[in-house]
């Protein structure tokens, strides 16, 4: 889950080498924090919230796959 997270936001950022994706694991939940730089906020949360809320999407799908849960936070 964490190299789909990190893939994704590569692809968007203008400094895909500023991406840092961190997990934390749990018995039923992992938490993946994704930090960015400054001047890429903006493009991973996108207008409204959109492209985060996706980038959300893949992630529950993925994980339901392997019946695990696993939530996405942005950090700034």
């Amino acid at each position: 889950m964490k190299n789909l997270i990190e893939y994704i936001a590569k692809a968007l950022v203008d400094n895909p080498d500023d991406v840092n994706v961190s997990e934390v694991e749990g018995n039923q939940t992992s938490i993946l924090e994704l930090k960015v730089a400054k001047d890429d906020l903006g493009k991973v949360i996108g207008k409204q919230g959109r492209t985060a809320r996706a980038m959300r999407t893949i992630l529950s799908a993925a994980s339901a796959k392997i019946n695990k849960r696993s939530v996405l936070e942005i950090i700034e």
